[in-house]
């Protein structure tokens, strides 16, 4: 029995779908990095999920704010200020050239000429966007959000936003021990803290499939020893990390719950190790 929460995502499916929406993403992450003041461990590149889509989250913009939001049920890119105004741009597998050039034409009409590096999305081929596949992708993704963001309430110490990194267009969130890696510069925005690494995958090179992913940094020595709920494996080739499969989660009655216990468990493998005692 499917679970209509969290129905079927097969890679192979979508993934020239998948691939046009990523680069999307990455036109967008490069504006919100151009127009966001700097924040720690890089969050001002990456995008949030709103009701329908991703979103930059409001920028400041010449006194005002713009947001920018790639609407996955309405299949458009919306241009959102502050002031009133609402631009939009047809989702329809636009190259990355045409795509980026249709998006700084836009913002450049209200005034706003964000400084990025077109040369990063000269392809000119154009993509594909099936409109069925992205609802679908958009309605898992929404309750996986959900799903980070109660397991982030968990925690007492410090933690990431739930957010998705357009480089990889994976949504993960961070949790931090407190401490300092040892023999690190701690102004070093990637190496410098102890954490442990949460992320949702549509697939790649290392596991084609989509599945949701438990890393730790440094990585405990006893880390990948540790025991895990069922369905989930420790990958050791490449990375290593906690692997709770998507499908795992298609034909169960309560996906949320598993995933729940994937996370904590993965959790727990790593910080004991993490944590002064």
């Amino acid at each position: 029995m499917t679970n209509p929460i969290f129905p079927p995502l097969i890679l192979s499916d979508w993934q020239p779908t998948r691939d046009t929406i990523t680069v999307y993403t990455q036109i967008l992450g490069k504006i919100r990095r151009a127009m966001t003041p700097k924040q720690k461990h890089w969050w001002h590149i990456s995008l949030r999920a709103a009701s329908v889509g991703l979103t930059t989250t409001p920028l400041p913009a010449n006194g005002q704010t713009v947001e920018l939001l790639l609407d996955f049920t309405k299949h458009h890119l919306f241009i959102l200020t502050s002031r009133g105004e609402q631009h939009r741009i047809p989702l329809q597998g636009q190259s990355a050239a045409a795509f980026c050039t249709e998006v700084l034409d836009e913002l450049a009409a209200i005034g706003i000429e964000p400084a990025i590096d077109r040369t990063l999305f000269a392809e000119y081929t154009p993509g594909t966007y099936d409109e069925t596949a992205v609802f679908t992708f958009w309605q898992i993704l929404s309750q996986i959000d959900i799903t980070f963001k109660t397991f982030k309430h968990s925690f007492r110490r410090e933690s990431s936003p739930v957010q998705l990194w357009p480089h990889h267009f994976d949504l993960a969130v961070v949790w931090f021990s407190g401490r300092l890696v040892p023999d690190q510069d701690p102004a070093n925005e990637e190496y410098a803290d102890e954490q442990m690494n949460f992320g949702f995958s549509t697939g790649d090179s290392s596991i084609a499939e989509p599945y949701f992913y438990a890393t730790a940094y440094p990585t405990p020595d006893a880390f990948t020893s540790r025991p895990l709920p069922d369905d989930a494996y420790w990958h050791t080739t490449g990375f290593n990390a906690a692997i709770l499969p998507y499908a795992a989660l298609t034909a169960t009655a309560n996906p949320q719950g598993k995933l729940l216990g994937f996370l904590h468990a993965a959790h727990q493998a790593g910080s004991q190790f993490m944590l002064d005692k």
